[in-house]
């Protein structure tokens, strides 16, 4: 089994990476997406969103790194492609799948599901400019719309010369809501020969489990549900039980110590809030706290009132 870290834009900065891979389980994660549009992007463009270039395209606990492209220029993609593993990435992914509505108006993300040509294309120019030996990934999800292109899409970007796919099990216009389509992976993964990562409504060893089972895939992509349970990795392999509270608290206040540096640090409790909204999926006790700190301003505020809570939990 292989597990993939996804990228969450605004969430999963390399920070978070750094928290959530030190607690193992995750065998590779994909990078926050980097916008191309025309310019060949200079390196420090690349550090920014992934400083662990500068320790080899790995975390500190030895998880690589990919990055994560997006765009809808082939051969804008591909030199920035290039250029990404000159800096030392480790492979480079395609993203084809995000949903928000300001990349989808200027051509990028999801959209391009509506053409299986345009996916060739991109995916052919990236390939042909990397080194062979480098990962192409790319992410995507069930259509645009509606399903129908969904396997003529793989099919574009696996003939193309991609070797990954990760799929989210919904359509642009499903968002996030439930019920994640499983069973569509199954059916684009029986279309292609390459390795198939599923992605979608994955915050259980339950979920994974019956994921694995439906689609026939062994590789699994999670994202909120790492948020929810910060040992999500763990769990699915069966290493570790999901995380008590108080070990769910002692990992936020471990948070706080990482990020709390520059001009970051004014962004922390609104980065806690926002997390302990992804945690009250899975344990009930963050909603309540989410209550209490509500109008916490400052980091030190924040971590007197974790502390407090620890103490008490």
């Amino acid at each position: 089994m292989k597990v993939t870290l996804a990228p969450m834009e605004g969430v999963m900065d390399h920070h978070m990476r750094q928290l959530l891979t030190s607690i193992g389980g995750i065998d590779l994660c994909v990078a926050e997406f980097i916008r191309v549009i025309e310019l060949k992007l200079p390196a420090k463009v690349f550090r920014r969103i992934s400083p662990e270039l500068d320790n080899g395209s790995k975390t500190l606990s030895g998880t690589p790194v990919r990055i994560q492209l997006l765009g809808q220029n082939p051969q804008c993609l591909a030199e920035n492609a290039n250029r990404a593993i000159q800096v030392g990435s480790d492979g480079i992914d395609l993203n084809f799948g995000c949903p928000a509505k300001a990349v989808n108006k200027s051509k990028g993300g999801a959209v391009l599901l509506k053409c299986p040509e345009t996916l060739y294309n991109i995916v052919k120019e990236v390939r042909d400019a990397m080194p062979t030996h480098q990962l192409l990934s790319a992410k995507i999800r069930l259509g645009y719309e509606d399903k129908s292109l969904a396997i003529e899409n793989a099919q574009a970007i696996t003939e193309a010369g991609a070797n990954e796919l990760a799929v989210h099990a919904r359509t642009k216009e499903e968002g996030y809501k439930p019920p994640a389509h499983w069973h569509w992976i199954a059916k684009i993964r029986e279309a292609i020969n390459i390795p198939v990562t599923a992605n979608g409504d994955i915050f259980s060893l339950d979920d994974a489990k019956r994921c694995m089972e439906i689609s026939g895939c062994d590789r699994l992509m999670i994202g909120r549900g790492s948020l929810a349970m910060p040992n999500l990795a763990q769990v699915i392999k069966e290493v570790e039980a999901p995380y008590t509270w108080p070990q769910t608290l002692d990992l936020m206040i471990e948070y706080l110590y990482i990020q709390t540096y520059g001009d970051k640090e004014k962004y922390l409790p609104n980065r806690i809030k926002q997390w302990l909204t992804f945690m009250r999926l899975q344990q009930p006790q963050a909603l309540v706290f989410l209550h209490k700190i509500r109008k916490i301003k400052t980091t030190q505020e924040m971590l007197d009132a974790i502390r407090h809570e620890r103490l008490h939990a």
